[in-house]
Parts: structure tokens; sequence; C-alpha cells
């Protein structure tokens, strides 16, 4: 880049919030996907903006210039979402953390994108008031990363995803103007609902500089149990059959034998490696309520056949039980070199015909693909072990992936239930869009991006 141009970002920002050495710039040239990126798409510059009036002074040097931004949070995606493109600009949020306001008489808040979504929960738990979206990343994700991407959690069987969260934004639009959208009362049915189009859109249409949220008191208790079952089919079934029950459990978190066993050697906190698969469920309300929702719960999973059904008596019980599901991840990431991770969604009572298929798939490609999620949404987290130094096996991988996501839009499903498409699944949209589908995105995108400057190339694709 110009040493002019450079001059003018640092007088936007001041000289300590950019970084244009390039041992500086590397380290945001990547993020939590598996994406790897060449010298030349290094970010040319790294900025660190303070408010929205220098988000917006930026853009429109930006725009005028025709330099790519991308916004980006603590870059913990997973799919690419915030990979850098030739020429561009990493423009990072994260010095605007600040929770500006907690209003308990109307529960709502407002905050800035750096806040790290767990700090947040954490500050609203104070005052015996919850905010249910929990990503896996939430003690390092930004709450604008949340948004940008709609992230969801294990609580989502419940609670619901970010979206169903965010009652109003301000954004900077990629031409420098600041809007605000929705409002901070719980109805609003004023114009176009560009709080949940901004909401998931992957940071292509608006930078986050403020986040309006609603809150809902803190559940009076919890209960968590964890089921073994000697039949994967029959786990699967159990998810459906709970909820035709009429209970709604906060959470069912699925996980097959791999991960039973990757988990195992990686932890030791003594699940059986011969179970075919484990379902851990939390239900949570009035402390009343819960134990008939546990005798219920219990009745069905009996009915098909459980091994084991262990109910937690007290938190650090129960906490013993999650160490199972946060041990997931970095559980196979010990096994193998390189994982690739797909969170295909299908409807609750598709799941054991959507596992049946991925284990199909598995066998032909000869693969090992390890299946864990959040069953109750079905959600599911499609985890092929493999290494990218071996380029036949990632062709296998990557024919295994386009089948999957086949599989899962036959049975009624999406490619993608709380990742996002980012890079890594742009070229799959389309199947679950339709090309007029695309395109009709694609002149949103002009219309909010005429110079197509913010987040190019993302979930869109080339254009």
């Amino acid at each position: 880049m110009k040493p002019d141009l450079i001059e003018k970002f640092k007088a936007i920002v001041g000289n300590v919030h950019v970084l244009d050495k390039f041992e500086d710039r590397v380290v945001y040239a990547y993020d939590a996907s598996a994406i790897f990126v060449t010298k030349k798409e290094t970010p040319v510059l790294v900025v660190f903006p303070a408010n929205a009036e220098e988000v917006s002074k930026i853009l429109r040097l930006a725009n005028a210039e025709k330099i790519p931004i991308i916004p980006r949070g603590a870059g913990s995606n997973v799919s690419g979402g915030t990979i850098p493109s030739v020429g561009s600009i990493i423009m990072v949020m994260t010095r605007m953390n600040k929770i500006l306001k907690i209003d308990q008489n109307n529960l709502v808040a407002e905050v800035e994108p750096g806040v790290i979504t767990a700090d947040f929960q954490a500050e609203v738990e104070k005052m015996k008031l919850f905010y249910p979206p929990d990503p896996a990343s939430k003690g390092y994700s930004t709450f604008g990363g949340n948004v940008a991407e709609n992230a969801g959690g294990p609580r989502g069987a419940k609670y619901g995803v970010t979206r169903d969260y965010v009652l109003g934004l301000e954004v900077v639009l990629p031409t420098g103007e600041i809007i605000r959208t929705g409002a901070r009362t719980m109805k609003s049915v004023a114009g176009y609902d560009l709080t949940r189009l901004i909401t998931g859109s992957e940071g292509t249409l608006a930078v986050i500089t403020k986040i309006i949220v609603k809150l809902i008191p803190q559940p009076e208790a919890k209960k968590t149990m964890l089921v073994i079952f000697d039949d994967l089919p029959k786990a699967c079934e159990t998810v459906a059959k709970v909820f035709q029950a009429g209970v709604v459990p906060t959470t069912i978190e699925l996980l097959d034998n791999i991960y039973i066993n990757c988990i195992e050697d990686y932890a030791q906190i003594g699940l059986p490696k011969d179970a075919e698969a484990v379902l851990l469920i939390e239900v949570d309300g009035d402390k009343e309520v819960l134990d008939k929702q546990i005798t219920k719960i219990t009745e069905i999973c009996n009915s098909l056949m459980a091994r084991s059904v262990t109910v937690a008596k007290n938190d650090d019980e129960a906490e013993k039980l999650w160490v199972a599901r946060r041990s997931s991840f970095a559980s196979v990431s010990a096994v193998a070199p390189t994982i690739v991770g797909e969170d295909v969604a299908v409807p609750r009572d598709k799941i054991p015909e959507a596992v049946a298929d991925i284990r199909k798939i598995a066998k032909k490609y000869d693969l090992k693909i390890a299946v864990m999620g959040h069953a109750g949404d079905g959600n599911l987290h499609v985890t092929m072990l493999c290494d990218e130094r071996d380029a036949e096996l990632m062709e296998r991988v990557e024919k295994a992936a386009g089948e999957i996501f086949k599989s899962t839009l036959d049975l009624g499903g999406t490619i993608t239930g709380e990742h996002g498409i980012g890079r890594v699944k742009a070229k799959y949209l389309v199947l679950e869009t339709g090309k007029d589908g695309l395109e009709l995105m694609r002149s949103i995108k002009k219309t909010f991006d005429p110079n197509n400057i913010l987040n190019p190339g993302q979930f869109l694709g080339d254009y």
C-alpha cells in the first residue's frame, strides 16, 4: 500500500492502532477454518477503530480507493469468514468492547461488538437475567462476530439462536453512512427488517458497531443427565420422541462412538468406550417441574433400550458431565492432523436417516467420520478426520462433503446450521438457494455495497 494512504488510515485511528509490518499483518491472515492464504493474500494493513465514526471514515476512504475491508472480531469462526482477499485491510473490532447498558426494567441490553459473549453473560447473570445463545467459542468469541454469523450453540433446542435475541443494531454501510435498525421494544414492524437481514450476513453488508439484545429471566434451576446407548439409531430416535412427549429440553447433545473414544482417550472422564452413542440432556425452569421432566425423559430413554441413565445430583456432577461435550473438538484434533467439520441440520425426526446416510458415505469413501451435535435442534457436526498433506485423501473428503450436503437437503435440511457459509462452503450455497435465490442475494449485496469492498468473495462467491 502506498505510504500516503497508510498515513491517512493512521490519521483516523492513531498510529498505534495500525499494523503495517509483515510479521504483524500475517497474524490476521487466518481464522479458525482450515483455509490458508498465500503471501500475496496477506492483508496490506490491519486497523483497530474505536467507535462508529472511525469505522465510517475508514469505510469512506476504502470505498473511494476500492480497497477491500474485512471486518473481524476474535477470528474464531470456522467457515473462513474473516480470511483476507488480495490487497485487503483487516478491520479488527476488539477495541469496541464496552457493555453500554443493561436495562433490568425492560430486559434489554446494549453492547459494542468487541464484547466477549461469556463476559456479557456473566454480567447479566449477576442480575438474575439470562442471555441464552451459547456458541462453543463463547469464552473468546465477540458479540459482533456472533451476530454476523448468527451463532447458535447447545441451548438452541429451547432458546433459539442469536437472531432471536437481536432487537436492533447500529451499523456502518460500506459507503460510510451510519444507520440504526430495529428498536429497543419487543415489537417493531416499521419497514423492512434490516436487523434480521444484517444478522447472519457474515460481514458482507455492513459493519456492526452497536447491538441491542433482549434478555429473559434466569431459569430457577436446571438438571443434567447422561444417557448411554448401545444402538446409535435408538439414540437418534430418542431425540424426536422427547419433543413429541411435550418436553422441551434446554439441550440434547449427541456423541457417537468415535467421539466417545476420542474424548475418553483425551480426558479420561469414564465414558464407556464400547457404547455406540451418548446423549447429554439438560432441562431448566421452575424446580417443581424438573423432576417431572426428568422422569418422562428417563421413561423414553428406557423404552428405547438405553444402557444407562445418570442424573447429576448437583452442579459439580453436572459440570463433570459437560466436560465430555466441551472436550469433543480438542479430542478429535489430538488424533488427526486435519479436522474438516461440517454443521448440517435436519428436521429432528430425520436425524436417524441423516446419521445413517453419513455412515454410508464414510464407508463409500473409506473415511473416518465422527458425528456429534446439537441434536435437540437437528444440528449435526459431521467431523472428518483426515490429513491435508494427503491430496488423494482430501479429494475423497471433498466428494464426501458434497454427498453429505445433498443428502441433508434431500431430507429437508440445510447445509449449515450455525457455522455459516463463509469461503468454505461458498460453492455449495447454490444447492440450497437455487440460482435465482443466489442472484437475489447478490443484488441485495450490490445495493448495500456497490463497489463490493466489504468482505468480497464471501459466501456469495466471486461475481
